[in-house]
């Protein structure tokens, strides 16, 4: 009688799918002696005494780093597939992946830069982010886009996106298929987008109050000029919704209204629960990284999307270093993925006020928070919140999210995407993709506002669409770019989203 394995992948570990992890006894020992060695080393991380909560959180994330990369299916000999392929091809594939590697390493200036798509096959303005418009104001630290109607009327309140500025705006308008920029175009929304500048020595000064200033402020005006409405619908995503958060709370210091309802993709304002990347989070690695940003002014784009890609080390690094330097294969040609390559530099005063302010002070969540002389208080945010998590957001987790929508003063929308930080957000209708959940009031935990909640099949965009009409439908004539007294600078998406780290 066949014995049941000791030990099986996780649904989803691509690791092991070929048919000789199964059906060949010495690969099926190797898997088998390597899932059991994994989990058992994360066992004594999870069962040792007297470790504190970040602690144990550092050595579970370098105990998953050392086992993904001790994974039999990134050697050879270890292989089955990749063995077959090597003796079939008299090892050429090895000859190739070696000419890739130091291909990568050259391109990283001496550090491995893995490549997870063919950037060959892309080109921003020529096909990814081509939703008309004209950028129709600039500063040093950001352009402002207006986009062409599509639609004879729209909404008399415009809409200012308010993207992050890790990586760049356009993962909202992928390819137009994707690009929730056009679909909220289709809709009828008046769009302006800010795109951030990828920072250099310049901007080591640029602090979060010079983001909110330069940033959010001035497009408010510049928008206020444009379509002579004072009051906008706000989106904030990731950071740039931590940005908006901020801003929402200084502006209602001084009773401005000018922002009428505040929508947040995967945002969070309280940082207690915030997920993988608070591994990376304490004074001591704070200081070297602040160190390492004062021989610049910034922070090297690269290093924050080693980071990124280190919290799904199966998926983000070891399939392509496994694809591209032992099989010898170009990546394949993704849109996401070249996004996701095309990494930011990040300003010093900027990153280092929210490394330390959110990540490790916690401070907004807590009260303790200054901008500009004023300390912040979200409770005096009480226009209408529409704020979505998605389910496996490893970066912004939905408990966390959960937990940040408490602190708001006014009506706030939860809404729980399925998929993950980038795929649950960009989901557009016509994919019939994923699903939501929707669930009332933001109260007792989220496990039991989830038990409550109601699954709705596909996009959350119709979902979005209809609540910000509830809190305000009428319309006008579809307006012209600049509204004749701003004139453009130039097609979008403009200059500052194409320089490159």
């Amino acid at each position: 009688e066949e014995a049941a394995p000791a030990a099986v992948p996780e649904p989803g570990d691509k690791r092991f799918q070929d048919q000789d992890w199964r059906e060949n006894q010495f690969y099926d020992f190797v898997k088998q002696f390597y899932l059991i060695s994994s989990r058992w080393a994360q066992e004594l991380v999870e069962d040792a005494d007297e470790l504190d909560q970040h602690t144990r959180q550092k050595a579970d994330f370098y105990i998953r780093q050392i086992a993904a990369a001790l994974s039999p299916s990134n050697f050879v000999m270890t292989n089955p597939e990749l063995l077959r392929e090597t003796l079939e091809s008299n090892g050429e594939n090895l000859v190739r992946g070696l000419k890739m590697l130091a291909d990568d390493i050259e391109a990283g200036g001496g550090e491995l830069k893995i490549r997870q798509s063919d950037l060959t096959k892309f080109k921003v303005g020529v096909n990814l982010a081509l939703t008309p418009g004209k950028v129709i104001h600039q500063n040093e630290v950001c352009q402002l886009i207006q986009y062409e109607a599509s639609t004879d009327k729209v909404l008399k309140r415009p809409l200012l996106i308010v993207p992050p500025w890790i990586n760049k705006f356009y993962v909202l308008d992928l390819t137009p298929e994707k690009s929730f920029i056009k679909w909220a175009v289709a809709q009828g929304h008046t769009v302006f987008v800010i795109s951030w500048v990828n920072p250099d020595e310049k901007h080591a000064a640029k602090s979060f109050e010079h983001y909110m200033r330069e940033g959010i402020l001035e497009s408010l005006d510049v928008i206020g000029k444009v379509t002579r409405v004072r009051g906008v619908n706000a989106i904030g995503y990731c950071v740039g919704g931590t940005l908006l958060a901020v801003t929402l709370a200084w502006l209602a210091k001084r009773k401005d209204d000018r922002i009428k309802t505040a929508t947040f993709f995967t945002t969070q304002v309280d940082f207690e629960n915030a997920g993988d990347l608070k591994v990376f989070v304490d004074e001591e690695q704070i200081r070297i990284l602040e160190d390492r940003m004062s021989e610049r002014g910034y922070l090297e784009g690269r290093k924050m999307a080693a980071a990124f890609n280190s919290l799904r080390a199966n998926d983000l690094i070891w399939p392509y270093f496994v694809n591209n330097y032992m099989r010898g294969k170009e990546p394949f040609p993704f849109d996401l993925l070249y996004w996701n390559s095309d990494s930011t530099r990040m300003p010093a005063a900027n990153h280092s006020f929210y490394m330390r302010r959110c990540y490790l002070e916690n401070r907004l969540a807590n009260g303790t928070m200054e901008i500009a002389g004023s300390l912040l208080d979200l409770q005096s945010v009480t226009i209408p919140v529409y704020n979505l998590a998605t389910r496996e957001d490893h970066i912004a987790p939905a408990k966390s999210v959960f937990v940040g929508s408490k602190l708001f003063g006014g009506p706030v929308e939860y809404v729980m995407a399925g998929s993950g930080h980038i795929a649950g957000v960009v989901n557009p209708p016509a994919r019939n993709k994923y699903q939501y959940w929707t669930g009332g009031p933001v109260e007792g935990t989220l496990e039991e506002w989830i038990a409550k909640a109601t699954e709705i099949a596909g996009s959350w965009w119709p979902h979005w669409d209809g609540w910000i009409r509830n809190h305000g439908d009428d319309e006008v004539k579809a307006r012209r770019i600049g509204g004749g007294r701003v004139k453009a600078i130039e097609d979008a998406p403009g200059r500052y989203v194409t320089m490159r780290s």
